[in-house]
């Protein structure tokens, strides 16, 4: 009774374009930790870009929160809006976590695995780009959406694999007895491995609210 209440009432759109907006940082924020982990002397700036990004995402989170407090008929039900966008707010945040064990180690060179990691964060964050819009229409679009979701799971399932194979590699490479060992190393790389499948691991908490919305909604 209440989605057909809804389906009447005008609907507050903003949340929308909202929505897009906070996508948009999560590509800007995906593409910067890429640059990020070529390494070199732009590493701080990158690194930069990232918490700008961080910090605009935050302001349009609260937009979205003060929104849900103040509408009267909202898209979808107000729980699932304030879960999406924290679970979008979660994956820009663990870039911005990242960088910052990134800065505080003055890394400045990567392994080629934490560089395949870094396409998978920039190919969820697409991926939810194309599905945020969606939302608008997710009646007619609930196919689309769940291929878009489903494609983001199998993203984090490369992700996993790829951490399992650089940790094997730093492993290998710093171990007791290698000639290449050292600790810190293996401990520094560690954290940054963990920290990107993190940032994976929130783009696949997106797909699932979104596939949430299109199961109550459609």
């Amino acid at each position: 009774m209440l989605g057909w209440f809804r389906a009447l009432m005008p609907r507050e759109e903003r949340f929308f374009d909202l929505f897009a907006r906070h996508s948009q940082t999560l590509i800007a924020g995906a593409e910067a930790l890429q640059g990020v982990l070529q390494g070199g002397e732009n590493v701080p700036h990158y690194c930069q870009i990232i918490v700008d990004r961080e910090h605009e995402a935050d302001a349009i989170t609260a937009e979205v929160l003060l929104a849900v407090r103040r509408s009267f008929i909202t898209p979808f039900d107000r729980g699932d809006i304030k879960d999406l966008i924290q679970s979008m707010d979660d994956a820009i945040d663990e870039m911005n976590k990242t960088v910052k064990t990134i800065a505080l180690y003055e890394v400045r060179s990567f392994e080629p695995l934490m560089r395949e990691m870094g396409e998978t964060v920039i190919e969820a964050a697409r991926l939810t780009a194309e599905a945020i819009p969606l939302l608008n229409a997710v009646g007619t679009q609930a196919g689309r959406l769940n291929a878009l979701t489903e494609q983001i799971t199998r993203v984090e399932g490369r992700s996993d694999a790829l951490q399992e194979r650089g940790l094997k590699a730093l492993y290998q490479a710093h171990r007791k007895g290698s000639g290449d060992g050292d600790t810190m190393a293996y401990v520094i790389g560690a954290e940054i491995y963990g920290h990107l499948e993190d940032v994976v691991d929130r783009f696949e908490d997106v797909a699932n609210e979104i596939s949430g919305i299109v199961i109550e909604n459609v």
